[in-house]
């Protein structure tokens, strides 16, 4: 038994050392102290779960559950309150949820039909619209959304404006200019998805050992993030897949 209280009596201090590092109301040192082990659990689950990476794990679940449950509730949301209000922020919040269901010719006609007016040559809308014609194949309308996009928003999200540019060059069949772009990318590009679609066009184009050497170099990059990343780990993930199918 005075081992026991011993470490309760550590962990009190353990929390209430925490509080006085992390700013907290110094009242809770008094509840933490008061009741040993009731305070030290109210302490953590009011103020130190909510900001931690268990709790965001805990929420992606949730929203991911929820998504099972029932996939299209957000969509259906979305395109209800564009149909009461079709303004131009309805209409994006539409358009994003038409990404998340891979509706992508729909977020490009959705993000075209804002581009008019004041909106006319918005950076954000045309890279919306620039990433949804890459996502749906679209190349023509790709290019065209990119080059309005250099010319209107040049520093809005420079590295991955160059991304979409690269899988575009891609999937025109410019494979040479595609690689150039993708090579410019990979010493600044932050995160994987640049190394890991340069290593898919190097195995496309029959360059089996370089290919390999990319996806091993997305594994160790991956090892760098401190926390797990949703899209990062599909990346990670992806680049596995391709080694262990090699």
């Amino acid at each position: 038994m005075p081992i026991v209280g011993a470490i309760v009596v550590l962990i009190q201090f353990c929390f209430a050392l925490h509080v006085l590092k992390s700013g907290r109301p110094y009242w809770w040192i008094f509840i933490i102290m008061a009741f040993p082990v009731m305070g030290c659990v109210i302490y953590y689950f009011v103020e130190v779960f909510p900001g931690s990476r268990e709790a965001r794990k805990a929420s992606r679940a949730a929203r991911a559950l929820a998504k099972v449950l029932e996939p299209d509730a957000d969509l259906r949301r979305r395109a209800e309150e564009l149909a009461i209000c079709g303004s131009v922020d309805n209409k994006i919040a539409l358009a994003a949820e038409c990404m998340s269901h891979q509706m992508y010719a729909d977020a490009a006609r959705l993000y075209e039909s804002c581009l008019s007016g004041a909106y006319a040559f918005d950076g954000v809308l045309l890279f919306g619209l620039a990433k949804a014609a890459v996502e749906d194949g679209d190349w023509r309308k790709a290019e065209r959304a990119i080059a309005r996009l250099k010319a209107s928003a040049p520093k809005l999200r420079p590295l991955e404006r160059r991304l979409l540019e690269a899988r575009m060059l891609q999937g025109r069949g410019d494979n040479d200019a595609a690689l150039a772009v993708y090579r410019e990318l990979l010493p600044v590009f932050v995160g994987l998805e640049a190394r890991y679609r340069y290593g898919r066009l190097l195995l496309r184009l029959g360059r089996q050992e370089a290919a390999m050497e990319m996806f091993n170099e997305v594994l160790q990059h991956a090892k760098r993030f401190t926390s797990s990343l949703g899209d990062e780990e599909r990346w990670a993930s992806a680049a596995r897949q391709a080694i262990s199918g090699s």
